[in-house]
């Protein structure tokens, strides 16, 4: 029986952007690239997320081309000849799928501990050398000319992407990576024009998107994924009020943002008491502009250590119905699917034909996999 999911399946567009439904593949870092290449595997694993039917696919993590962007074994690369030939087959795989794919434009900041790859005599960067609040030096603390670097580095990589055939980029602004940690306050604590006010605090990641706005031109879309939570502390908060958000978003708007993606653990979550608004529906409240949410869609389970119980409940517990509601009442435009998609590639299809008990249980085995 074919369910009603109403809104997950309208198109959406937006400048040269056109999706063919709201849903997205979450970024999912998957470490296969060894040499930092995307090679022929990754290219079948995006191409089989896109043969499934999801209207847009934002690639895992890939590094800006800084010699500290990378905090992991065998994640790609998005600089060099090699790694980007490599995504140029994903981005063309992926659009002969007929879907669309956003490149997720990483810099791991503080994360990065020495010895790992590319260079492993190259320390963290970070805005204070922190990786968490109240905690010691780390790393490198960044200097002006460090920022100014990092900022060229992501304008480099969103003209890389547009050139390649990619149909807009995300920048990961969110879980306390390096632009994270010039946005919260228990990690910047600056006390040049990069920290202090909230507003300054935002200054680097204003500059990156003006910047990859320069380099792209006005009608290339820019998404930026933030969260409130941090991977340090699950608990933190950028913005406490609805006023406090409200605040956070405007410069980034005008800077040119064009789509906010807000990472949400579960998206049923409400963000502030006394609404029922998530993240991403109190950020399309306060900016109008479209929002993406994301968190546990179709787990049962928190989705740090959870896996499916069962088929049974997975069918049960899956929120599609809450998540179609929410749509319908306009919160939020976009949703990102993740780990439901990684264990089956299928799984929009199934759930739109209500082949719900052909689903494939999520299983943490499948992390090590690639397929």
């Amino acid at each position: 029986m074919t369910m009603n999911l109403g809104p997950l399946f309208e198109p959406f567009e937006l400048k040269s952007l056109k999706l063919k439904n709201r849903v997205a593949m979450a970024p999912m870092t998957r470490n296969f690239s060894p040499g930092n290449v995307p090679g022929d595997n990754v290219v079948a694993y995006y191409q089989r997320r896109a043969e499934g039917g999801v209207g847009m696919l934002i690639t895992e993590g890939t590094t800006v081309n800084h010699p500290a962007a990378n905090g992991y074994e065998n994640v790609p690369a998005f600089h060099g000849t090699e790694a980007l030939a490599g995504w140029k087959k994903v981005v063309d795989a992926v659009h002969a799928a007929g879907s669309t794919i956003f490149p997720q434009l990483w810099h791991v900041g503080a994360v990065r501990k020495e010895g790992m790859e590319p260079d492993p005599s190259v320390p963290g960067y970070a805005p204070s050398g922190l990786n968490k609040a109240g905690g010691k030096v780390v790393c490198h603390i960044m200097t002006k000319q460090d920022i100014k670097d990092v900022v060229k580095a992501f304008a480099d990589a969103a003209q890389d992407a547009k050139a390649i055939g990619c149909d807009g980029v995300e920048i990961h602004g969110a879980h306390g990576y390096i632009i994270d940690q010039f946005f919260w306050e228990g990690t910047n604590q600056r006390d040049d024009e990069y920290g202090g006010s909230m507003l300054n605090r935002q200054r680097f990641a204003i500059e990156i998107i003006e910047a990859i706005r320069e380099r792209v031109g006005p009608d290339f879309p820019i998404m930026l994924r933030f969260s409130q939570w941090k991977m340090q502390d699950y608990e933190a908060r950028l913005a406490h009020t609805p006023e406090e958000l409200e605040a956070f978003l405007k410069p980034l708007v005008e800077a040119g943002v064009d789509i906010f993606h807000a990472s949400n653990r579960r998206f049923w979550e409400p963000e502030f008491e006394g609404s029922n608004l998530n993240l991403a529906g109190w950020v399309k409240k306060l900016t109008g502009l479209p929002t993406m949410s994301v968190g546990s869609v179709g787990l049962t389970e928190d989705f740090i250590s959870g896996t499916f119980a069962s088929k049974k409940a997975a069918v049960e517990q899956s929120g599609i119905d809450e998540l179609v509601e929410r749509m319908n009442n306009d919160e939020f435009d976009l949703i990102a699917v993740g780990r439901a998609l990684l264990q089956d590639p299928e799984w929009l299809v199934k759930v739109k034909e209500g082949r719900l008990n052909e689903v494939e249980p999520f299983a943490k085995a499948s992390l090590k996999e690639l397929y």
